[in-house]
């Protein structure tokens, strides 16, 4: 049994009416080769929002703690989901990330490492620039915006793909690579569209 299939099913029939989703520039996600969704963070219900809307199969990094318990951590694995020591460069973590791009495969990062506590976009953790310089993925933005309330509106938006050449050729660092990210995914949560 493919529980990561059974469980996009499942995420799909019960959020999908929940929270009476609504997403936009889901084809601007590459069909194929490596991509790397960029999301802000505002609910725990972020992973499985953005897994069911994007189109893609997504790898997601969770919380070491997570897995300590045997039975929940098997369940992650089998849903695509990996270990990262939040607060420290997990080394295995990041080649673990570059391994999954290198199989043309989509990473999913939150790269503001923790949920924001008012909804607003907050600075990323430099790892989402990392993955971004050192693979020949595509950067995809997206902004979820909320708030996750029964039977009101929640969109997901996804931005155009960004091409990571320039910054890899013009040796830009992690930090400047995350902070433009930030941006690109801040500006898809004000969208006037929207908010307006």
């Amino acid at each position: 049994m493919n529980l990561y299939k059974v469980g996009k099913f499942l995420f799909t029939v019960l959020l999908y009416p929940l929270y009476r989703i609504k997403v936009v520039g889901k084809k601007n996600i590459p069909k194929e080769g490596p991509v790397i969704i960029c999301s802000n963070h505002i609910s725990n219900l972020d992973p499985p929002v953005v897994g069911i809307t994007s189109g893609r199969n997504i790898h997601f990094m969770a919380k070491e703690e997570l897995f300590k318990n045997k039975f929940f951590g098997k369940i992650l694995r089998n849903v695509h989901a990996f270990p990262v020591k939040r607060g420290m460069k997990d080394r295995n973590a990041l080649r673990g990330g570059l391994k999954i791009l290198e199989q043309n495969e989509t990473l999913g990062l939150f790269p503001e490492g923790t949920r924001s506590k008012n909804g607003e976009v907050g600075q990323g953790l430099a790892g989402a620039g990392f993955f971004a310089l050192r693979s020949e993925a595509w950067i995809v933005p997206c902004a979820i915006i909320g708030p996750y309330k029964p039977f009101k509106r929640l969109w997901v938006v996804y931005g155009k793909p960004i091409d990571m050449s320039s910054y890899r050729e013009n040796k830009a660092t992690a930090r400047e690579t995350t902070d433009m990210i930030m941006k690109e995914i801040e500006k898809l949560a004000k969208n006037p569209k929207i908010h307006g």
